[in-house]
């Protein structure tokens, strides 16, 4: 479009040019009527010629009355031959004013060849245009090849350092020795040392891995070279490797930089790995990467940072030493990690004094920081819906549920029977958690739909755990099992409400077995080995290494584990059923119950 705009305009340009040409050397004025030379003699006879220009074979005449005329004669022919062949009498010629005009020869030559040149001039023009956007096409062509690396300036007064970055201490620490490289490498080729070629962070998605990269660049003051995984496969074979070259030679002329590689996943997958075939152009341009980081003068300050959330699916050659060197894990953040996130996040957002970001942090847990930014932008948006002007704790909160579980749906028309049995359901769900010694406390339960949740019970660790006993996990089980058997108890029935925290109490009691060697039947072990292969689009997560029989076995386990559960959960809603009338009563009239108010019920003292 902005190609096709340039060229109206400079085709305007010349038109105009050519117009003011014609205007500058054709007469302005109206030409006078052409007579014949009979008619000119008689005017002369009559006495009624003023004067005579004579202008190659034109004359131009003007009349006593003030009229102008003009007169074609012989070429070569003057005017006095004209009057004598006339037998015009002197004394009528000599009472005429005869001028000789003189043509300019410029213009002259120039309205003899203009008729011919405009056309060449268009012609020419014409034919250059086409000419260059072919040549530009080629030139595309060319450069479709090359790295489409974005740069980013560290030299500016906000580039991000790691005062930027909140949390991830460890991460920060691991990634100083990499700045130290960038910042003086002379000291360590002293001694004999190797620069490291690459660093993989490795964490869950929004933990701020592109921002770290970017931070150690701000640190060591480098240009740092931006660029997605995908960004290297394209549909014309060899394209992917050729960027990688094209970005690798412009990294050695400015070193030393970093190259950030976001996603590498996307090209850096397990070679081979595919049922049906590999992918060829991803793997010549995978190819190309290791080569190229192989390839490395150690003198040349280079270090390629690639980020990825799938380390389980790299190929091994990308994770031996003298590629990837370093691996630096960016975990999910802690509650003080979380607590300084949130600080980061609110500076530009007003707050009411009351507000607690501890508070915020110690219901945010397993929030990433792209998760707790979301949470903030959430509460403003909630309280500039309400028209405030400042950003409340109850903004937070429902900020908090929204990411969670997504929107409250309070429009839902639901009927009086099934609002009891929501209301039942979710009262099992907080009475089993709250009395069972593992699981986490209740800091919220409620009937109003949200998400695809028809209700919910909030609850949230008081600390942030890493490591879970297998009595935690048959608690969790027991509070899933717990809505489903408060419906068969009151009403004598179950309803569908219960099908999702079936199937997570499943999972879960399958995982004990499976993955955690927790089943004292079958022994510590895993079973079954975990891979992603690819066929048509399907993912295989799984690949059995074990016996009909011990299939058959573990199947009986996630049957007893879920038994066992089941029976914890029914003690506590039998020896607590008058607590559990209580909180359908105040839920089917306030449809929410928060957590001060739940202990009060229960008659929880701190």
């Amino acid at each position: 479009m902005k190609s096709l705009t340039k060229n109206f305009l400079v085709f305007l340009f010349i038109f105009l040019v050519i117009a003011s040409l014609f205007s500058i050397f054709s007469e302005k004025t109206v030409s006078p009527e052409t007579i014949g030379i009979n008619s000119f003699i008689s005017l002369i006879n009559d006495e009624k010629v003023s004067s005579v220009s004579v202008s190659g074979n034109q004359l131009n005449i003007v009349l006593e009355s003030g009229d102008k005329k003009n007169v074609k004669k012989e070429e070569g022919e003057s005017l006095s031959s004209l009057l004598s062949n006339f037998s015009v009498p002197s004394e009528k010629i000599s009472k005429m004013d005869i001028s000789i005009k003189e043509d300019d020869g410029f213009k002259v030559v120039l309205m003899s060849v203009l008729p011919f040149l405009i056309p060449f001039i268009l012609v020419v023009v014409f034919i250059y245009f086409m000419m260059k956007g072919v040549s530009g096409a080629n030139s595309k062509a060319m450069m479709f090849g090359q790295s489409q690396a974005r740069e980013f300036d560290n030299n500016q007064k906000n580039k991000t350092t790691f005062k930027d970055v909140a949390g991830a201490k460890e991460a920060k620490q691991e990634l100083s020795e990499i700045v130290d490289f960038l910042k003086f490498p002379k000291k360590f080729h002293e001694l004999g040392a190797k620069i490291p070629k690459g660093v993989l962070l490795l964490g869950s998605p929004g933990t701020g891995k592109t921002l770290m990269a970017k931070a150690v660049a701000g640190e060591a003051n480098v240009p740092f070279y931006s660029i997605s995984g995908s960004e290297f496969v394209e549909m014309f074979v060899g394209v992917g490797a050729s960027r990688v070259r094209s970005l690798f030679q412009k990294a050695k002329k400015n070193s030393p930089c970093i190259v950030f590689i976001d996603e590498i996943d996307a090209v850096g997958r397990r070679r081979g790995a595919g049922l049906g075939g590999s992918h060829d152009e991803r793997e010549q341009t995978l190819n190309q990467i290791l080569v190229e980081m192989d390839g490395f003068d150690p003198t040349v300050n280079i270090i390629v940072v690639a980020a990825t959330n799938r380390p389980d699916v790299l190929d091994p050659a990308l994770l031996r030493p003298g590629r990837f060197d370093r691996q630096v894990v960016i975990d999910l953040p802690d509650l003080k990690d979380r607590e300084e996130i949130l600080n980061v996040h609110v500076k530009k957002k007003p707050l009411a004094k009351d507000v607690s970001i501890r508070l915020i942090a110690e219901r945010t847990p397993g929030f990433s920081g792209a998760d707790l930014a979301n949470v903030l932008n959430e509460a403003a948006i909630f309280a500039a819906r309400q028209n405030k002007k400042i950003i409340n704790t109850e903004d937070l909160f429902e900020a908090i549920e929204k990411v969670m579980m997504g929107p409250e749906r309070k429009g839902r028309v639901i009927s009086d029977q099934e609002k009891k049995i929501t209301a039942y359901h979710e009262a099992g769900h907080a009475l089993v958690a709250h009395f069972s010694p593992n699981t986490d406390p209740v800091h919220k339960i409620s009937i109003i739909a949200r998400g695809q949740a028809g209700g919910y019970t909030l609850k949230l660790p008081s600390a942030d755990k890493r490591m879970y006993s297998k009595d935690y996990f048959l608690d969790e089980i027991a509070v899933l099992l717990a809505g489903h058997l408060t419906e068969k108890k009151i009403f004598g029935e179950v309803t569908t409400g219960a099908t999702s925290d079936l199937r997570r109490a499943t999972s879960i009691a399958k995982r004990l077995i499976t993955d955690y060697g927790m089943s004292d039947k079958l022994g510590p072990r895993t079973f079954g080995e975990k891979e992603e292969m690819i066929f048509l689009g399907r993912e295989i997560h799984e690949q059995r290494d074990y016996s009909e029989k011990v299939a058959e076995q573990i199947d009986e386990e996630v049957s007893n584990f879920i038994e066992i559960s089941k029976k914890r959960a029914e003690k506590i809603l039998e020896e607590k059923n008058n607590y559990l009338e209580k909180i359908v009563e105040v839920l089917m009239e306030k449809e929410t119950i928060e957590k001060d108010e739940f202990e009060r019920i229960v008659e929880f003292k701190k």
